[in-house]
């Protein structure tokens, strides 16, 4: 059994609205107590009251969270200024959390302890990976979201999915905090690692497409992108745009191996007179890359191709609930067709499952089923969550 409640208020006032959240969820818990939770929050709330707040009502909670850029769940659909809880309860799926500190100079370090945190409080192996990592941690510094991918990997194996986002501010791009227990932090890990008697299924999808031909990036360094088929950056990507500067609008799609699955980067800096792109994530040497193209319709389709996707590989008869992650670059080229992407994703549904999600500046997924993870921009990530 795993039993699944979510709140969630638009209420400025950060105590009347987390008093608002925890009166709907205790009443939907019908007496339960939660041995679990993920708290998404907007930037200006204040954070540690809201956390002592759930501490109060519901004691030692494994609890993680993080601030965000836009929020959603199945009580008030999209929202921008809002905060949202899911609760879990189960006695038959071990859900724990942990932590990892100094997650920008010591990603690979901070997975390890916060994988081994949750891990020593399990009695069975763990089967599935939320992550909601920094990524502005101040003063412009960033996390990388590869490397806490890396160690994630390492920490946890290969084969464990992994599944989340890094913390948003609002479009500020200045600081964002992350929640354990009732802990507000601004550099952390936070994880909660499910196992035992759970079932779970996801699926990803973007909406850019590619055109043109395939290319082979021949020189880069991280997230610097110098040459693709032996020309500048630049130059390639005015092969397309002309004099238009490259922006989130057309993101490289970077394929994995020969197949025709890829992950997104976003254009984010360029130098005119060297020619190099700055991406918001690592670009491989020798990556097979494309351009892609933006449709604004195929982009907000993209929820429902990935709530189909997740629906069409869940492992049981019916899910008991429902995570989102997508992208804060999504929600800005939207604009106010944002909200559709909630609202196809509802509309998919035959009965009221709790949903709850926030916009990102980064998604963690695998690509594929049983695939490898990623981290990816740009992209709608649905987690589909239940028990035998």
């Amino acid at each position: 059994m795993l039993k699944v409640v979510v709140g969630h208020s638009e209420d400025p006032d950060s105590l009347f609205a987390i008093e608002e959240v925890l009166e709907k969820c205790t009443k939907d818990l019908e007496g339960t107590f939660p041995q679990a939770g993920v708290l998404f929050a907007a930037i200006d709330f204040e954070h540690s009251l809201i956390l002592k707040e759930i501490n109060r009502v519901f004691p030692e909670i494994a609890l993680i969270g993080c601030t965000t850029d836009g929020e959603m769940s199945s009580v008030l659909g999209f929202q921008e200024h809002s905060l949202t809880l899911m609760l879990f309860s189960s006695d038959t799926v071990e859900i724990h959390a942990g932590v990892g500190y100094e997650a920008r100079e010591k990603p690979i370090v901070a997975a390890e302890q916060a994988v081994q945190q949750a891990n020593q409080k399990s009695s069975t192996p763990a089967k599935l990976c939320i992550c909601l990592p920094a990524s502005y941690t101040g003063d412009g510094l960033t996390t990388n979201g590869e490397l806490i991918l890396q160690g994630l990997k390492q920490s946890l194996g290969v084969q464990i999915p992994i599944l989340g986002g890094t913390a948003g501010d609002q479009y500020r791009f200045q600081k964002t905090y992350q929640f354990f227990g009732t802990e507000v932090l601004t550099d952390s890990l936070p994880i909660l690692i499910f196992s035992g008697d759970i079932l779970f299924s996801y699926g990803i999808a973007c909406g850019w497409e590619p055109i043109g031909i395939k290319n082979i990036v021949t020189k880069s360094h991280g997230t610097a992108v110098y040459e693709i088929d032996g020309e500048s950056a630049l130059s390639f990507y005015q092969r397309y745009l002309g004099e238009r500067p490259p922006t989130s609008e057309n993101p490289l799609a970077v394929y994995e191996g020969d197949s025709d699955r890829y992950y997104m980067r976003v254009p984010s800096t360029y130098d005119l007179e060297t020619g190099c792109i700055h991406f918001l994530g690592n670009v491989p040497e020798q990556a097979v890359v494309s351009f892609t193209d933006i449709n604004r319709n195929q982009v907000v389709a993209a929820s429902k191709t990935a709530l189909n996707i997740a629906l069409e590989n869940y492992p049981g008869t019916q899910p008991e609930a429902i995570l989102l992650f997508s992208c804060c670059c999504r929600r800005w080229l939207l604009g106010t067709r944002a909200k559709e992407e909630y609202l196809l994703v509802k509309k998919e549904l035959f009965q009221n499952i709790p949903i709850c999600g926030f916009y990102t500046y980064g998604e963690f997924a695998p690509l594929e089923p049983q695939g490898s993870t990623y981290y990816h921009q740009e992209t709608f990530v649905t987690l589909l969550l239940g028990t035998k």
